[in-house]
């Protein structure tokens, strides 16, 4: 595995932004379930970086953020979470930069499965817990609770990844 340097430095940038917005969110009162801060750094890590960087960013964000905050709760949401947003990262990068996906599908794609990965998660941790899992709950927590979360991705990480992306490469070709 060839690791560069510039990438290392990215894909702790896009860790730091990981932990730095859910803590603003929360330290301010906003609503971090619903408005889903910790996506946003790890989706842009993988359309930036790739699946690789993508699903390792994805899956240590959540659990660092709760050891080193206590948010998200350890079990079963940060662990769920880290499954859930292993899965954004790498296939926002495997669609957008293996298979040369539109954007925008790569975006939706790696969204409705994530969800999909996170609802599995947590079916086999409160399977395991003893508890049960509520199919009906599940789905209005990941798709109608987050929904502004949902609008604002949708809206910013197509722009963010294409400014991203441009200046990347002025810079590529300057530098």
């Amino acid at each position: 595995m060839n690791i560069n340097t510039k990438e290392l430095v990215k894909s702790g940038l896009f860790l730091a932004l990981g932990l730095i917005l859910p803590y603003i969110f929360h330290f301010t009162g906003m609503p971090g379930d619903i408005l889903l801060p910790m996506h946003i750094p790890v989706l842009l890590c993988g359309f930036i970086l790739g699946e690789r960087y993508g699903l390792l960013i994805g899956f240590i964000t959540p659990l660092l953020n709760s050891v080193i905050t206590g948010m998200p709760p350890i079990y079963p949401v940060a662990i769920s979470m880290a499954f859930e947003l292993a899965a954004y990262g790498w296939l926002s990068g495997y669609l957008f930069r293996k298979k040369a996906y539109n954007l925008y599908l790569s975006l939706i794609i790696a969204m409705i499965f994530g969800r999909f990965i996170s609802g599995l998660a947590n079916y086999l941790l409160l399977g395991f817990a003893g508890k049960t899992f509520a199919l009906k709950l599940f789905m209005i927590n990941a798709f109608v609770k987050p929904i502004w979360g949902i609008i604002i991705q949708i809206i910013i990480i197509p722009i963010m990844v294409k400014s991203i992306v441009k200046n990347d490469k002025v810079v590529s070709l300057n530098g």
